[in-house]
């Protein structure tokens, strides 16, 4: 049996007056003792919704989690507590994840405390000091700010606050996509030591697919809420069999020019649907280069297994395989120029009628030519006359002056 087991989980978010949002609908699969599963997907997919909903920081909405045999979501409260011992994360943002007013100390032992490991502080302290050396920190950091570490350091502190409660399994939702390409590095190196020399089991969400490779033992992908592809790690990144897997494997740079040269680039039409409003039938069909007319906009494909444990929810899996099934939308740089060239047409077109509409009536514009009732038109008039009289009278005695002063004799 797997040490953790997600059965058709489902996340919906209600917000007020709004539509509700289904982040997560109905994924499935199961985390072996000792593996390392990942999850990748393009942003808003769902993953670090999916990661939370495990350790009940989000709340289920349907499905379940069950972890050693027993099923979170049923859990009570004070029960759950209990649980989380076993059940780490690791947080995206280092920073953001550690309180800036504690010391590291005090960071790390906090849950040491709550969860009644270490009989005193002195015992406390020097098994921090013991997890600070193997996540390659300095003693010296005990009394030290979140603040004064950089960013892989305090990565490593994440990790560290994980591994003092000794879990059985860690979430690391995107470990290290704040870090430095170097500092990437170190982290998932030191990830994959911890996890041989404890026998951690480890949960990797993240969208970088040179690091879910290098870390995972199997990967699922995620799109709009659901898995469309599980696979073992070699099997999926040498065959992937789902079209939307495909498009973000090519995505992927190769450091060999020749090769990037030859190698098909699949340019996937539009953006990805709004997840208060998904599309029927297939989630990719709206982006799909091989959709078809049948099934695809009607029927959800399952996922299901097509040998050697890969997994894909697709209804023609086989027959893009085989060839058989024509692509219907392009996936060259057409996918891409064809929206702009569709919008730059629609700015021309705007552009001609505005050039050649036709002046916009009074009504429509009150600012230049207001309207007016009868009686107003009377008064205006009558104004008008009396400023045109004092013009006239002024003009007048203007002439008279100037008159009188020309026969004036000079001084």
């Amino acid at each position: 049996m797997s040490l953790l087991s997600v059965e058709e989980l489902s996340v919906t978010f209600t917000a007020r007056g709004r539509k509700d949002a289904t982040a997560v609908d109905g994924v499935s699969f199961a985390v072996d003792q000792g593996q390392v599963v990942g999850l990748v997907g393009e942003s808003g997919c769902g993953k670090t919704t999916l990661g939370r909903a495990v350790l009940r920081l989000n709340d289920i909405t349907d499905g379940g989690v069950v972890f050693d045999g027993t099923d979170l979501a049923k859990l009570p409260g004070e029960e759950m507590r209990a649980f989380r011992r076993r059940l780490q994360m690791v947080f995206q943002d280092p920073l953001g994840s550690l309180n800036p007013r504690q010391n590291i100390e005090s960071i790390l032992s906090e849950g040491m405390a709550a969860h009644g490991i270490g009989k005193d502080q002195a015992e406390r302290r020097e098994k921090i000091k013991d997890i600070l050396a193997k996540v390659g920190l300095p003693s010296n950091a005990l009394s030290r700010y979140p603040h004064e570490f950089s960013g892989g350091q305090r990565q490593r502190i994440g990790i560290a606050r994980a591994l003092v409660l000794e879990p059985d399994v860690i979430i690391c939702d995107e470990p290290v996509s704040a870090l430095d390409v170097s500092v990437q590095a170190q982290v998932i190196n030191l990830l994959e030591e911890l996890q041989e020399s404890l026998g951690l089991t480890y949960l990797v969400i993240a969208h970088d697919l040179a690091v879910v490779r290098h870390i995972s033992d199997v990967i699922g992908v995620m799109y709009l809420g659901g898995l469309v592809e599980e696979a073992p790690s070699d099997a999926l990144y040498a065959k992937p069999r789902h079209p939307y897997t495909k498009a973000l494997m090519s995505a992927v740079p190769v450091p060999d020019p020749e090769v990037e040269d030859r190698r098909e680039r699949i340019l996937l039409h539009g953006d990805l649907p709004s997840p208060a409003n998904p599309p029927a039938g297939c989630r990719f069909h709206t982006r799909c280069p091989w959709v078809q007319e049948t099934k695809c906009a009607t029927e959800r494909p399952p996922l299901l297994d097509t040998g050697d444990g890969h997994k894909v929810a697709c209804h023609f899996t086989a027959e893009i395989e085989a060839g058989t099934v024509k692509q219907t939308l392009a996936t060259g740089i057409e996918a891409v120029t064809g929206t702009e060239t569709v919008a730059a047409e629609a700015v021309e077109v705007s552009e001609a009628e505005t050039e050649t509409e036709p002046e916009v009536p009074a009504a429509d514009a009150p600012e230049k030519a207001p309207v007016t009732v009868p009686a107003q038109a009377d008064a205006d008039a009558k104004e008008a006359e009396a400023k045109a009289a004092d013009a006239e009278e002024t003009e007048a005695k203007a002439s008279g002056a100037t008159e009188k002063a020309e026969g004036s004799p000079k001084a």
